[in-house]
């Protein structure tokens, strides 16, 4: 489901964060929602930054495991099969 407009959202918080929530965003000239957005926009991010460190160190382990050829072994190789297929230029 996608949204076009803004989403309401109603949220509980501790009295003392919501207290020090208000008066951090008035010194930083921001609104409370502005700051509750970014927050939660930056908590996705690193979400997904996670996400991509899990992926990224279960592929090094497969690629440990069943063996594998580095990248530059890998290109190199397509690259002698291009050349053998249709001729080196130069």
């Amino acid at each position: 489901m996608l949204y076009d407009a803004a989403m309401k959202v109603t949220i509980d918080l501790d009295p003392d964060l919501y207290r020090s929530l208000k008066v951090e965003s008035a010194r930083a000239d921001r609104s409370v929602r502005d700051v509750v957005a970014d927050a939660i926009a930056a908590w996705l991010e690193r979400q997904e930054a996670d996400e991509d460190r899990a992926s990224a160190a279960e592929a090094l382990e497969e690629y440990r495991r069943d063996g594998g050829t580095a990248a530059a072994a890998f290109f190199e190789h397509l690259a002698a099969e291009a050349r053998a297929e249709y001729g080196s230029e130069g």
